[in-house]
């Protein structure tokens, strides 16, 4: 039951951030939107990492693999967040919910052994990214490019992808608050402080409220599917997935956004492969 709730807590989330996400990004910029995005969630977590000190497992390879998890999510977020400008929310998030496929892609790469079943399930992955890309879309939008955003939301799915990989070699014991540091941190340092130096950390007083949303989705949303993974990974996982189907369900009754009957056959194929992964997996 806890797997269940969390699960579904951290589908709502980060549902959340990628509506919110499309919007902001919008409005002020990707880059803006993601520095905002960590410099405030940089805040939400330091107490946590203060008050749970400095873990004995801090050393050595789990500093790298800590390094590799905070780029590959700021990374991914900046890709996110310039396919949001230009593509539909329910084409870009069933892409970006691929991330634990690649992360099992880039396994098998550096060595891992992959069940043929998982082999299947990723071209079946790939075939329904490639159908919605390619597909006709009866309803554009201004300045849409389905293409482009299909390629930008694949390079999310990718570095996350490597996010996630590298968290998985994080020793057990390392405390949630400091697997939520090291994206913070990146973000901060590389985007929003250039940004801040250069005068172009822009914001809005629409945006305010956004972006503050979207860091206490995104530490939120990740706290939660931490805490259920402890439970049971394989319900917690295939429930988090569900973001994608639940961000463009809210993005076609929110924005008016509809697909074409291609692209969602691509979209439905892409979410039951991205599933079906999570549960043999």
């Amino acid at each position: 039951m806890i797997s269940i709730v969390f699960g579904l807590g951290t589908a709502l989330c980060f549902a959340a951030s990628s509506l919110i996400a499309s919007r902001a990004a919008k409005l002020i910029g990707s880059f803006p939107v993601v520095a905002w995005t960590m410099l405030i969630g940089l805040f939400l977590t330091l107490p946590f990492v203060v008050v749970s000190g400095i873990p004995d497992s801090a050393t050595g390879a789990n500093l790298g693999w800590l390094l590799a998890t905070g780029i590959g999510n700021v990374s991914g977020l900046v890709f996110a967040t310039f396919a949001y400008r230009v593509g539909k929310v329910g084409l870009i998030t069933p892409i970006l919910a691929t991330e634990g496929a690649l992360a099992a892609v880039i396994a098998a790469l550096l060595g891992e052994s992959i069940a043929p079943i998982v082999g299947f399930l990723l071209v079946l992955i790939v075939a329904g990214i490639v159908l919605a890309a390619i597909a006709p879309d009866p309803e554009p939008l201004e300045h849409e490019r389905p293409v482009v955003a299909v390629l930008l939301a694949t390079g999310g799915a990718v570095v996350f992808g490597i996010s996630l990989y590298s968290a998985a070699h994080l020793s057990g014991d390392m405390p949630i608050s400091w697997v939520l540091l090291p994206a913070r941190l990146v973000g901060t340092v590389a985007i929003a402080l250039p940004l801040a130096i250069t005068r172009r950390l822009t914001l809005t007083r629409r945006t305010l409220p956004m972006v503050v949303a979207m860091a206490l989705a995104e530490v939120i949303g990740f706290t939660m599917f931490a805490i259920g993974a402890q439970y049971e990974v394989a319900i917690t996982s295939v429930l988090a997935s569900q973001f994608a189907p639940i961000s463009a369900v809210l993005a076609f009754v929110l924005f008016k956004e509809r697909l074409g009957r291609l692209q969602i056959t691509g979209v439905v194929i892409l979410v039951l492969g991205v599933t079906a992964l999570s549960i043999v997996s």
